[in-house]
């Protein structure tokens, strides 16, 4: 997966997006997954050299790969995608007094979870789905999807404040959804934000999706299950709680009475009392849409 941060320093992808003829050469590869180039020339009903002068430009952006074989009548030159997907991101910049990090979905601390659930890495299900015990397996320090029905997973926020620094706004950004058997697009879920231990906001999450395959869900994974998620902002300063910029609450950091010192820890739960008891599913870097685990960024102010 190509991941795009920089617009300017992407030019030469977008300019060899910006052929038609290139466009084609991808989707037949994506459709035979490699050609040799008189096959992509008869295919497409170019010359040779026409057909090369193409594949070139696909090569120096890093969208396709080219092999030499040698065979029976000379060599040859094998044509397959080197990659199937990219992610562009806009509107990141800098922000003065301020740090970001980000938290893999299995760098949790602190679990209650209940089935329907498991969790998974990019290449496989770790142990057994609906049994909460393998959420303790060591391996799920690499998952990138975690799901369930009921219960919470608490993660902890490093605190980089320095003295005579105080928090200004945290900011956390991930992908979820909710947790259906299987899926299901209309499975409401009262979703709780804690920073903690205090009670932020809660956000309903619409449904557990399936209708489309996640960009970056992987292709083992089954088609019937949860695919991607909706990517939330939560925003927490001086003024209230936010989603998305919307007002969710009226806590502010002040009620949470942070410094330098304190511990950070961010809890996201499914309450037994909650009205909407449709489960959670958490999305990391190599599934749903957005390649990312989940984002913190902490602003903060100089004394």
């Amino acid at each position: 997966m190509i991941h795009i941060t920089n617009l300017k320093n992407s030019l030469p992808l977008f300019k060899a997006l910006s052929s038609e003829i290139r466009v084609q050469i991808l989707e037949l590869l994506s459709v035979h997954k490699q050609l040799n180039m008189n096959e992509l020339a008869e295919k497409l009903g170019l010359s040779n050299g026409a057909v090369t002068m193409h594949v070139k430009k696909l090569e120096e952006c890093g969208l396709i790969r080219i092999a030499t074989l040698t065979a029976k009548r000379g060599t040859q030159k094998i044509c397959n995608l080197h990659e199937d997907k990219f992610v562009i991101d806009i509107g990141q910049q800098e922000v003065p007094h301020s740090y970001e990090t980000e938290l893999g979905i299995g760098h949790y601390t602190a679990y209650e979870i209940f089935p329907t659930c498991g969790i998974a890495t990019k290449d496989k299900l770790i142990g057994e789905v609906d049994n909460p015990r393998y959420f303790a397996d060591p391996e799920r320090i690499n998952s990138d999807i975690l799901w369930f029905s009921r219960g919470f997973v608490e993660y902890r926020i490093p605190n980089y404040l320095k003295p005579g620094q105080d928090f200004s706004e945290i900011q956390i950004s991930l992908e979820i959804g909710s947790e259906a058997p299987g899926n299901c697009s209309i499975w409401p879920s009262d979703i709780h934000f804690s920073l903690n231990n205090l009670h932020i906001a809660s956000w309903t999450s619409p449904g557990d999706y399936a209708d489309s395959k996640g960009i970056l869900t992987p292709s083992w994974w089954f088609p019937c299950w949860n695919q991607y998620g909706l990517l939330k902002l939560l925003t927490i300063n001086r003024f209230g709680t936010f989603i998305d910029g919307v007002a969710a609450s009226e806590v502010t950091l002040k009620d949470i009475g942070l410094d330098y010192k304190s511990d950070l820890s961010i809890r996201l739960s499914i309450p037994d009392d909650t009205e909407h008891i449709g489960g959670l599913t958490i999305y990391g870097k190599n599934f749903g849409n957005y390649s990312q685990g989940i984002k913190v960024r902490v602003i903060y102010e100089q004394n």
